[in-house]
């Protein structure tokens, strides 16, 4: 593998994470494809990219499985893998969250994930690697949570077991803490302003996080070829308040 002929897909590429993802991986000589179910963001994304000649751009929404299967016919060999694609996880207490909307975000996040898995790790060139996103909520007991942190967690425990069965595929998983992205767009400037701050109040790192910071773990695990099951923790300190 040389680094002018990697291709890389990255599932969720067109905003937040996956942008940034995609954005460094276009400082670098190599091809890229972003997938995702909005065509007009991934147009967008596209056109912000340097070197837009060597992105290409897929539909494909992550939770049906249907289309991960189609994808596989069409898509070709790559390198690398990379999933950042996330779902509106119900908040609040036990008997407040929505069941089918809980079930919908794991349909997304977690059996999404696993999907990919199954069906496109086999087009992974030998020396690659897959790579997948949680969230630090996967090991802290905060109220009001407990759907991402089942979903995180699950993802977490699912990468050490495919590190050992897709072997010597390289699967790796970067676990992000609070992150200015997107996400939080429904909120107004004023709230997300506050809530960003008081996030930052409470972590060691003095900050949240942005997109570049998150990017740089997705970097390390593709580069390294000694590192598998693994989670790559970039949360400001998070997990040891």
């Amino acid at each position: 593998m040389t680094m002018s002929s990697t291709r890389t897909l990255i599932i969720g590429g067109a905003t937040g994470i996956g942008f940034a993802v995609a954005q460094a991986l276009s400082e670098r000589e190599g091809s890229i494809v972003l997938a995702g179910r909005d065509e007009e963001k991934l147009a967008a994304a596209k056109a912000r990219l340097h070197g837009v000649a060597k992105t290409q751009t897929v539909t494909l929404d992550v939770a049906s499985e249907a289309q991960v299967a189609q994808l596989a016919q069409t898509l070709g060999a790559v390198d690398h893998i990379i999933v950042t694609a996330g779902s509106q996880a119900p908040g609040g207490a036990l008997s407040q969250v929505d069941i089918s909307a809980a079930k919908q975000a794991f349909d997304t996040k977690f059996w999404g994930s696993i999907a990919v898995a199954h069906h496109l790790a086999g087009l992974i060139r030998p020396g690659g690697s897959l790579t997948l996103t949680t969230g630090f909520l996967a090991r802290r007991a905060v109220p009001g949570t407990f759907v991402k942190t089942a979903i995180n967690a699950a993802l977490e425990a699912t990468v050490k077991v495919l590190a050992r069965e897709l072997a010597p595929l390289r699967v790796n998983a970067v676990s992000p803490g609070l992150t200015d992205t997107e996400a939080y767009a429904a909120m107004t400037p004023e709230a997300r302003e506050q809530m960003l701050a008081r996030a930052a109040a409470t972590l060691p790192a003095g900050r949240f996080g942005r997109p570049e910071d998150m990017a740089q773990g997705y970097l390390f695990v593709i580069d390294n070829p000694f590192v598998t099951g693994t989670v790559v923790d970039i949360e400001g300190g998070a997990l040891i308040n």
